[in-house]
C-alpha cells in the first residue's frame, strides 16, 4: 500500500489561497515533511506555468548565478525554489524582483528552517511575503487508509509512514536523526558536535511533556546554560522540538512560568528509545507523555493561525495540558489522557475557573462516546477532537 501521490494535505487549499493574494509564499517544515511532494501536487492546480529549482542541486544552483536576470526573463512563470535556506542571499534580491513587476504568485520558496532562521526574509520581504508551516501527517489526512495507533508508532513523516515494513520505517528515523545532527544543522549555523547534539536531543526525549529545565541539561552535558538555550533554539526553529509555552493569569496564583518541551514527532521520539513495533511502545515506560505528545502535535499542526496554544499549571497542582486561545482569550482546555476510563481531578475543574469557565475535553485514547463528567468537562476520544476543533472555530 503507497498511498503518497493520493493523500491531500490539508494546507494545500491555504497555499493557493495565499499564491492569489501574496507575490511570494514560503512553505517551511522539517526535511522530508512533504513540502515539494505537495507543492508538485499543486502545479497542475495553478493556472501559471510553474519552473522547479531545487538548490541542493548544482545544476539548478547555476541557473541562479546570474539570479537577477534569470527572474526577470521569467516574470510570466511561478518560481518555484526549493531548500532556499541555502542560498539565504536570496531574499534581498528576491525583494528588488518584485518591487519591479508587483503581482502575486510569483515565488514559492520552500525551507527546512523557521522565519526566525530566514531572518533575511522577515527583513527584506516583509508585506511581500506569507509564511506557512507544513506539519508531518496529520489523521484526517490518513484517516481513510489507517488507523492512529499507526500514526502514534511510526510519527508522520510520509515517506517514513508510509512504509509497510517497520524495521526500515525505524531504520529511516535514525537516519533521519543522523542527517539533521551531522549535516542539516551545521547548514543553518550550528557549528558543534553532532555526539553532543545527539545526547542532548535524547536528554530532551527522556524530559518528553516535562517543565523544561536548562540548568540540569547544562549540568549534564558539562557545558554551559547560554550554551544549551542556543543548541535548543536551533532544534526548535529546524522544527524538531516543541517549547509549550506557559499561559499566564492576571490571578494572584503562583504560576509555572517555564515551558513544557517535547519532541514533536512521536515517530522520532520513539526512535530515539528504540521503540520499533507496538510491543515495544506497550512496554514503554513513557507511553502517556508519548500519548500526550502525540494528541498535542496532531491539535496544534491543524489549528487556525490566530489561535495559540499553552498550557496551565499553578505552583499547587492545578493543571491543563492544552489551552486554546484567540488572541488572550483562552477558549477551550484539553486534558490528555491514554486511558479510557480516565480520572478527573478537582485541579481540572479549578483551572476551567481559573481560566473563565472554559470548556474542557478530556482527550482518551478510544472511550466508546462522548459523555459529560462534571460542568464545563466532557469526556472524548482523540478521532472526535478535529470535529470539537472546528466546531469550536479552531481548525
Amino acid at each position: 500500500m503507497h498511498f503518497i501521490m493520493e493523500i491531500q494535505r490539508l494546507i494545500s487549499p491555504a497555499i493557493i489561497r495565499y499564491l492569489e493574494n501574496f507575490p511570494c509564499v514560503a512553505l517551511l517544515g522539517p526535511r522530508q515533511v512533504g513540502k515539494t511532494t505537495t507543492v508538485k501536487m499543486l502545479q497542475s492546480q495553478i493556472t501559471k506555468n510553474s519552473i522547479y529549482l531545487d538548490l541542493e542541486s548544482d545544476e539548478d544552483a547555476q541557473k541562479l548565478t546570474f539570479a537577477e536576470q534569470y527572474f526577470n526573463e521569467r516574470q510570466d512563470k511561478l518560481i518555484i525554489i526549493d531548500e532556499i535556506q541555502r542560498n539565504p542571499k536570496l531574499f534581498p534580491l528576491l525583494r528588488s524582483v518584485i518591487d519591479k513587476n508587483r503581482i502575486n504568485g510569483r515565488f514559492i520558496l520552500l525551507g527546512s528552517a523557521s522565519p526566525q532562521l530566514l531572518a533575511h526574509s522577515s527583513e527584506t520581504l516583509a508585506g511581500r511575503i506569507a509564511y506557512l508551516e507544513i506539519h508531518p501527517f496529520v489523521y484526517p489526512e490518513i484517516s481513510n487508509h489507517f488507523v492512529f495507533d499507526l500514526l502514534w508508532l511510526k510519527g508522520g513523516f510520509p515517506e517514513i509512514f508510509l512504509k509497510n515494513d517497520l524495521e526500515v520505517s525505524f531504520e529511516m528515523k535514525i537516519q533521519f536523526i543522523q542527517t539533521y545532527l551531522e549535516r542539516e544543522l551545521p547548514i543553518l549555523g550550528l557549528s558543534a558536535s553532532p555526539i553532543l547534539l545527539k545526547n542532548l536531543l535524547r536528554m530532551i526525549a527522556h524530559s518528553q511533556a516535562q517543565i523544561l529545565n536548562y540548568s540540569e541539561f547544562a549540568k549534564a552535558l558539562g557545558i554551559e546554560v547560554n550554551t544549551v538555550k542556543r543548541y535548543i533554539d536551533y532544534f526548535e526553529n529546524a522544527f524538531l522540538i516543541r517549547r509549550l509555552q506557559p499561559y499566564f493569569t492576571n490571578s494572584k496564583k503562583r504560576i509555572v512560568k517555564s515551558p513544557k518541551i517535547f519532541i514533536r514527532d512521536t515517530g522520532i521520539l520513539h526512535a530515539l528509545f528504540n521503540i520499533e513495533n507496538k510491543e515495544d511502545l506497550d512496554g514503554f515506560i513513557g507511553k502517556g507523555n508519548s500519548w500526550e505528545s502525540f494528541v498535542i502535535q496532531q491539535i496544534i499542526a491543524i489549528l487556525k493561525s490566530g489561535i495559540s496554544p499553552y498550557f496551565y499549571r499553578t505552583q499547587d497542582g492545578t493543571e491543563l495540558d492544552l489551552v486554546l486561545t484567540k488572541g488572550i482569550q483562552p477558549i477551550l482546555g484539553i486534558e490528555i489522557k491514554l486511558s479510557n476510563a480516565p480520572t478527573i481531578t478537582k485541579g481540572t475543574t479549578i483551572a476551567s475557573q481559573d481560566l473563565g469557565n472554559i470548556p474542557i475535553f478530556v482527550v482518551t485514547h478510544s472511550v466508546s462516546e462522548e459523555y459529560n463528567s462534571k460542568d464545563n468537562i466532557k469526556i472524548t476520544n482523540f478521532e472526535n477532537i478535529f470535529a470539537i476543533l472546528k466546531a469550536y472555530n479552531l481548525a
